[in-house]
């Protein structure tokens, strides 16, 4: 195959990818009457269509057992994270008992941080994203005082030039 660039192309290639099915399988928000093209895949991407479904089924499983959800039947909250582990391990080229799905991004920056951000000398500052998520700006900069730096200092923030 050789790329074009034209919008015929680009149609064509659409209409060959085995993927496009997904497509239907979330909810599209609409910006002034028409459907929004989505790039936020971080921490809110698209919805997907049975995400209500889902997650009806454990608040009325919530309701009717209490605490028991955590270890009652197949899908007891308990064992989740083993569930998810064959998924995870394909997913990130892992073997499964090296993998683990646990809290969100903001408390796993800490956990790392906590484990990993060793300054010593001139080897102090960090690198991230200007107008990073707030909860991920200040787990780094709680990270950096706890290590003794002001955040002014040791972060250094960067962002694409502008246009």
């Amino acid at each position: 195959m050789e790329y074009q660039n034209t919008l015929a192309f680009a149609q064509a290639q659409d209409q060959q990818d085995p993927l496009s099915g997904f497509k239907r399988a979330f909810i599209h928000p609409q910006v002034n009457g028409r459907r929004a093209l989505y790039f936020c895949g971080n921490s809110l991407g698209l919805q997907p269509q049975k995400a209500r479904l889902y997650v009806g089924h454990e608040l009325d499983k919530w309701a009717r057992q209490g605490v028991l959800g955590h270890f009652d039947g197949q899908d007891a909250w308990y064992n989740s994270t083993d569930r998810s582990k064959p998924a995870l391990s394909m997913l990130v080229g892992a073997h499964e008992d090296e993998v683990v799905a646990m809290n969100a991004l903001t408390p796993n920056l800490h956990f790392m941080m906590a484990s990993f951000y060793r300054p010593e000398g001139k080897r102090y500052k960090i690198l991230m994203e200007a107008g990073a998520f707030p909860s991920d700006q200040y787990a780094v900069e709680s990270q950096v005082k706890l290590q003794g730096y002001a955040p002014d200092d040791a972060i250094i923030e960067v962002a694409p030039a502008p246009g």
